[in-house]
């Protein structure tokens, strides 16, 4: 179906080629299951037989390759065609992991443990969950079908739910895979498939590629078996076993006098985060009306993310109204969690490494042992927790970018990134989880009310003791992807000696694997003032993020604290000014 890789330089005026193309295109349709993608793709395919130049290119588009299946699983926009998120697409994916699971993970997992009877080895356990956008019921109940169809099992969550349910899930009725249809915060027209093999965390190299492969076998959806019936739809159980789970995390004797705003932006995380709360005495949890059902639209935000501008509109403005103590967000998949505070000028929403710092100060202060603990966060995320774990005798870990890496270092206390991630229970969800982070949250920020004291304070006093982190991320939006490569090759070709006026002491081309990570796409700048620069392309969106770190000292003379401090943040702030305005500069899509 890859049309468009092998026609490249083809004129689209070429008659041969649209030939080609257009019979490409109907064969796809003659095998989709879906009737409202065949129609779709009908009607592409008659506007480029007419000679409508806007149809052949939106043709061309579906079928310029498969959506590609990466340790993200697949994630893409909905519609017709393999370059696509659609029925036949979700199809050939879970026949591809099913027959991974049946002929590669489960033999080498039999053999690993010591000889598990053959034709056990042949009936995995896959379990599905899925969220509220357009088609995840569908695509979750599809994949039931094609597990069942090729002899394995399959369970079913419910109804929607937030992925930290799935991720427990896996675990907890030991499954050999789990599988979350759901695109996160990306845009409402996207739909997104998330793999996790029986550990409970995220695919990685090489289970990525070995499915990949299977899927790349299936020569049609005719060819999947699909069966009608046999899969279990779960009930309330496993929400309730993972409610249990989360509550087990609060200390039982800390205090619960705490007024909070919260919001789902719209996803699912309404249910689960009110009777998380309910479950360990934190009665004023106020929702935001607009946002708190489930809606595929997203029609208040026009971007699910709490890291996006005007997300957390709605829910500042009901802060403003009722005067909170604090207000959290999730993000419409419920793995992500978002803080705002009150200050001087206002709510502010505290940035995902401020939430980190916080959640490893708190779960530092609860005690854990120094012979086994181990902190750790991705590369792009503030330096200030290994800073902190050194001062706490605490290993600590840099790991790649997801929490498929985070997830597996041995050992794991806590981990974050700085996306708004946070893994505060590793041994019951092995991935980011928005309902426990905001749990821990609610807990330290109660206890901290008690004594007179803000999660503010405690900032505060981690600048005294550490320095001023400062971090600050952006990103370029490509409409074409060849720009994404573009920019990362000229920045390969001709590495900046300076940033900011400030010498470049180490750049790390990270796609080597220096620094003893995996090979991943991404460049490193460390500058002789202790600055980063980290530069790399998005696994989930058409951008490239460039993240920035400064690190200012405050001093420890005899002067005013606050005044140090401010000061402090004050130099920070324009040396991140500075490398901000280099860094765009140099990923700029137009450098002249």
């Amino acid at each position: 179906m890859e049309y468009a890789a092998a026609h490249q330089g083809d004129s689209l005026t070429d008659e041969a080629a649209l030939a080609e193309l257009i019979e490409v295109a109907q064969t796809w349709l003659e095998d989709d299951p879906d009737e409202e993608t065949r129609e779709e793709l009908d009607i592409l395919i008659a506007r480029a037989r007419e000679g409508d130049a806007n149809g052949h290119a939106h043709l061309l588009n579906r079928f310029s390759g498969m959506l590609e299946f990466g340790t993200a699983g697949l994630r893409g926009e909905l519609g017709a065609g393999p370059n696509r998120m659609n029925r036949a697409v979700v199809i050939r994916a879970a026949a591809g992991l099913t027959r991974y699971l049946i002929e590669e993970y489960l033999p080498a997992k039999a053999e690993q443990e010591g000889g598990t009877a053959a034709e056990e080895a042949q009936s995995p356990l896959v379990v599905v969950g899925y969220d509220a956008r357009r088609n995840s019921d569908v695509f979750a109940r599809d994949t039931c079908a094609v597990v069942v169809g090729l002899g394995g099992r399959a369970k079913i969550l419910p109804r929607p739910l937030p992925t930290p349910v799935l991720a427990y899930a896996i675990r907890h009725l030991g499954a050999d895979a789990g599988v979350m249809v759901t695109a996160s915060h990306n845009p409402p027209q996207d739909n997104g498939y998330k793999v996790y093999l029986g550990d409970g965390s995220q695919i990685v190299s090489p289970s990525d590629a070995q499915i990949a492969r299977h899927i790349g076998r299936v020569q049609s959806v005719a060819s999947v078996p699909r069966a009608d019936e046999g899969w279990e739809v779960l009930d309330d159980e496993v929400l309730e076993a993972y409610l249990a789970r989360a509550v087990s995390i609060v200390d039982p004797d800390t205090p619960r006098d705490l007024v909070v705003v919260h919001t789902a932006l719209h996803g699912v995380g309404t249910e689960t985060v009110q009777k998380a709360f309910a479950a360990v005495g934190f009665t004023e949890l106020h929702p935001v009306p607009s946002q708190a059902e489930p809606d595929p639209n997203f029609p208040t935000v026009s971007f699910p993310n709490p890291e996006e501008p005007g997300a957390m509109d709605a829910s500042i403005e009901l802060a403003e109204q009722t005067n909170p103590d604090i207000v959290i967000a999730n993000d419409p998949d419920a793995d992500r969690c978002a803080v705002a505070v009150p200050g001087p000028g206002g709510w502010r929403m505290l940035r995902g490494d401020e939430v980190g710092a916080l959640l490893g100060a708190h779960i530092l202060g609860r005690g854990v042992d120094p012979g086994t603990a181990v902190f750790a966060n991705s590369i792009v995320s503030s330096r200030l927790l290994g800073a902190m774990c050194a001062d706490a005798g605490i290993r600590h870990e840099e790991t790649l970018t997801g929490f498929k890496w985070i997830s597996r270092v041995p050992g794991l206390r806590f981990g974050y990134e700085e996306a708004l991630g946070y893994c505060v229970d590793p041994d019951g969800v092995r991935d980011k989880d928005g309902v426990t982070a905001a749990l821990l949250i609610a807990e330290q920020a109660a206890t901290l009310k008690a004594e007179g004291r803000t999660l503010g304070d405690v900032l505060d006093d981690l600048a005294h003791r550490h320095g001023v982190y400062l971090t600050d991320s952006f990103s370029v939006r490509v409409q074409d992807l060849s720009l994404i490569g573009q920019i990362m090759a000229r920045l390969r070709e001709d590495p900046a000696t300076d940033i900011a006026g400030i010498t470049v002491e180490r750049f790390d081309d990270l796609a080597r694997g220096e620094g003893g990570l995996p090979p991943t796409d991404g460049l490193r700048y460390l500058l002789a003032d202790r600055t980063r620069v980290i530069v790399r392309p998005s696994g989930t969106e058409p951008k490239v993020k460039i993240y920035c770190e400064v690190i200012e000292p405050v001093g420890s003379d005899e002067s005013d604290a606050p005044a140090r401090l401010a000061a402090a943040r004050r130099r920070a702030a324009e040396r991140m000014a500075a490398v901000r305005e280099t860094m765009e500069r140099l990923t700029s899509t137009d450098p002249a």
